[in-house]
C-alpha cells in the first residue's frame, strides 16, 4: 500500500527525512536535476526553514522507501504568475510506469490552493503526463544568467 507524507510549515522533517528526500530527488531526477545544496534549499523554501512563501512537499511511501516525491514552492504572486512553482518531482526510477507519478501529480495539484507553473524540458517522458493534467505551453520563457 502506498502512504502520503506531506510537509510543511506545520508538518516538518526530522533532518534524516529531510536528507532521505534530497537524496532521492538527486538520485531519481537523473539529467533534470540540480545539485543536493539546491533541492534542499527548494524543501526548506516550502517547509518555511527561512522568510519564505511557503508550500509544501510531499513523498509517496511504499514497503517504508519513498517511491515518488515533489517540491512545490508558493511564489507570492496570485493573478498574475501562477500561485505555485513545482520545483521538483520524480518518481523512483526502478518504480516507473506504474501510476505512481500520476497518482502522486494528482495529490500534488489537490495539495496545492491555486494554479501551478512547472519548468520541464521538451524531451522529458513526464511532460506528456503534464499535458494529460491539463498543463499548458502558453509562452516561451527566455532567462538572462548573470
Amino acid at each position: 500500500m502506498v502512504k502520503t507524507k506531506i510537509f510543511n510549515e506545520q508538518n516538518k522533517p526530522s533532518e534524516s527525512e529531510k536528507s532521505e528526500v534530497v537524496d532521492f530527488l538527486f538520485d531519481n531526477l537523473q539529467e533534470y536535476g540540480d545539485p543536493k545544496h539546491q533541492i534542499e534549499r527548494a524543501i526548506d523554501y516550502s517547509i518555511k526553514e527561512f522568510t519564505s512563501f511557503g508550500g509544501f512537499t510531499m513523498v509517496l511511501i511504499e514497503e517504508e522507501e519513498i517511491r515518488a516525491a515533489v517540491v512545490v514552492n508558493k511564489t507570492g504572486m496570485e493573478g498574475y504568475i501562477p500561485e505555485n512553482i513545482l520545483v521538483y518531482i520524480a518518481t523512483d526510477k526502478n518504480h516507473r510506469g506504474k501510476g505512481i507519478g500520476k497518482k502522486l501529480l494528482q495529490s500534488t495539484i489537490e495539495n496545492a490552493e491555486g494554479d501551478i507553473a512547472l519548468h520541464v524540458d521538451a524531451d522529458n517522458p513526464a511532460k506528456k503526463l503534464y499535458e494529460k493534467f491539463g498543463f499548458t505551453n502558453p509562452y516561451l520563457e527566455m532567462r538572462l544568467k548573470k
